[in-house]
């Protein structure tokens, strides 16, 4: 299992341990008050208020039939002494009968004041009773609040020790050489120098794999880094190329995809690939007429690149004319590369301004465009040397057979293929094309596409597995187009050694074409 699944895994499962810790330190809590607060205040309110309150009851009943029979006894009384002030005799009946009644009231009130005598000594008994245990109640919330605290503390530090360990385990494993190799958290979006920094690299990671996935199987897909790929396989890609750059075989076979994410990779850094400081150096550059002191200014600006920038920049125009020499198959020459990939190698710093700035902006595209035509055209004179694409050596790279074959192949295309100034050495910087026989290249084109093969004849064509499935590729891809990929090849066949206006003519030819980047 990769990184991708195995930490997010360890932490669920110490999240869990934890869980499962907290949960019985809550089950000890409720259990220990349970014993020792819950249930003797459950005897309280069940068993001892209880008695009291049936004995304070009895009493107020006791109290008040006594004062009831008191009230009586003190009527019959006054009674008996009204029938004697009447002239009744000691020894009449009616004076008997009420002297027994006065004397029985009396016995009645007795008995029941000894009763009363006796519930309140039992009440006042309780009541002493309860005070004499008020501590110990006093106690219970006392103990309620000490087994709450000891909960709470044993849940801290629980925590506070499962969290510790968690942050220790992950630090190790972002650290821990077989992940540090497999993690790659900031890719897209972040500056060149950071990016090169966290990771420890010297070429761009998207760049360098990029490169490697179409060396591989898109260097002959027509209409490469033109051509749009479906946003869902985009989105994918680059979140693989973020988070599992090792499990990116799956997208060779889509090098739309791949071109892609290459050009959201340039467009999205902060700063472009051919930095905002030497912005106005490389117009300047752009705007010399003559070829060979263009060339020189483009090599002196380069020169005072970054160092990381300066090695990405050749790393790309590398590719990027080893790409244009397989232009009879792809369609992508240098004047079309620089015009799709151009906008995102350079363009000017953001600043607020009228429409006059905006059609500033507009000029200074097209001479970015000259301007990366110029650096494919010469990236042998521009970048000497020898490259390895595969520096990092995380890639399958590409075996020198085929890298042999294929410049074999490409010596024996037809004479009607426009040459590139970066396969010419020569050690003098060498002009571009002439406007003319880039327009025989483009007529030429144009007849060879009207016939019935739709790709020119060519050794590398021939040794291509899907040859049967071209045609009908061929077909798809150009159907939509029409008259616009004719004016598309047309207008991109003339070079940018002409005049501005030229460029103004290219750049109107080419608005269709702009409008679908």
């Amino acid at each position: 299992m990769t990184r991708l699944g195995t930490v997010p895994r360890k932490a669920l499962e110490m999240s869990c341990a934890i869980q499962n810790q907290l949960a019985r330190i809550l089950a000890e809590f409720e259990m220990t008050l349970e014993r020792d607060v819950l249930q003797p205040l459950s005897r309280l309110s069940e068993e001892e208020l209880p008695a009291i309150l049936k004995h304070k009851k009895s009493l107020q009943k006791l109290v008040s039939d006594w004062n009831t029979l008191k009230s009586r006894l003190s009527q019959a009384t006054k009674n008996s002494g009204s029938s004697q002030g009447l002239g009744g005799s000691p020894g009449s009946h009616s004076h008997t009968t009420m002297a027994n009644k006065v004397e029985t009231l009396k016995e009645e009130e007795e008995e029941l004041k000894r009763k009363v005598e006796q519930c309140r000594d039992e009440y006042l008994a309780d009541l002493y009773h309860f005070v004499t245990k008020e501590d110990s109640y006093a106690n219970y919330f006392i103990r309620l609040l000490e087994i709450q605290a000891d909960y709470h503390r044993r849940s801290l530090s629980s925590l506070d020790t499962a969290l510790a360990e968690l942050r220790e385990n992950h630090g190790q494993a972002d650290h821990s050489p077989s992940m540090t190799a497999t993690h790659f958290p900031r890719v897209y979006g972040v500056s060149l120098a950071t990016h090169l920094q966290e990771l420890g690299r010297e070429i761009a990671l998207p760049i360098e794999a990029c490169v490697m996935m179409l060396l591989s199987e898109g260097m002959k897909e027509e209409g490469l880094f033109r051509l749009a790929a479906g946003a869902s396989v985009l989105k994918r890609l680059k979140q693989t190329m973020a988070s599992d750059p090792h499990s990116l075989e799956e997208f060779c076979s889509d090098p739309h995809a791949v071109a892609g994410a290459l050009k959201s990779y340039l467009r999205e850094l902060p700063e472009p690939l051919m930095t905002f400081d030497l912005y106005d150096d490389w117009m300047r550059a752009a705007s010399l007429k003559e070829p060979g002191a263009r060339l020189q200014a483009l090599q002196e600006v380069c020169s005072r690149l970054p160092p990381e920038n300066l090695s990405n920049l050749r790393y790309l125009m590398k590719f990027l004319a080893r790409l244009a020499e397989e232009q009879e198959v792809n369609k992508m020459t240098p004047s079309n590369i620089a015009i799709v990939l151009g906008p995102n190698l350079l363009w000017p710093p953001e600043k607020e301004g009228d429409q006059a700035q905006l059609d500033a902006a507009s000029v200074s595209s097209i001479q970015v465009v000259g301007v990366v035509e110029a650096l494919i055209q010469s990236a042998d004179t521009l970048f000497p040397g020898d490259i390895n694409f595969n520096v990092s050596g995380l890639f399958s790279a590409v075996t020198l057979q085929d890298t042999v074959s294929d410049r074999l192949a490409s010596e024996e295309l037809p004479s009607t293929a426009v040459p590139t100034p970066a396969t010419t050495p020569a050690p003098a910087p060498a002009p571009a094309p002439a406007p003319a026989p880039a327009l025989a290249s483009a007529a030429t084109k144009e007849r060879t596409e009207s016939e019935v093969p739709p790709r020119p004849a060519s050794p590398k064509v021939t040794r291509s597995p899907p040859e049967t499935a071209a045609p009908v590729e061929d077909m798809a891809r150009r159907s939509p187009r029409g008259a616009t990929g004719r004016k598309e090849r047309f207008a991109c066949s003339y070079g940018t050694d002409s005049s501005l206006v030229d460029m103004f003519f290219v750049r109107l030819v080419n608005k269709l074409f702009w409008t679908k980047l």
